[in-house]
């Protein structure tokens, strides 16, 4: 009975010394990394009168275009007009002429 037993205990404590403890590594900091919120404005237009050369802009909720405020409108990336805010504003929409070039429904508007 005691042999029996200590072939348990010996069996038991070699199976116990092949784990390793593995260290553990410490996540990278993120103090190094800088985030900078964007502020942009951007918005899509939404309608485009081509007699009376105005659009109508929509923009995210909380985001809006001050009156007489100057934007771009973007077409694939390339600037293809200037609008200037004009009002009226509701909700998410607002309305701007077109000072410059041309508009399509789907355009981006942008600040810059």
């Amino acid at each position: 009975m005691i042999l029996v037993a200590g072939f348990f205990a010996a069996g038991c404590a070699h199976k116990q010394s092949l784990f390793v403890p593995v260290p553990v590594q410490s996540a990278p900091s993120l103090s190094q990394t800088i985030v900078t919120p964007d502020n942009s404005l951007a918005g899509k237009v939404v309608s485009y009168n081509s007699i009376g050369r105005f659009v109508v802009l929509g923009f995210p909720v909380g985001q809006m275009a001050k009156m007489d405020q100057t934007l771009f409108l973007y077409r694939a990336g390339l600037k293809v007009a200037e609008v200037k805010i004009t009002g009226p504003q509701r909700d998410n929409n607002t309305v701007a002429d077109l000072v410059s070039g041309e508009a399509q429904v789907g355009d981006e508007v942008r600040d810059q």
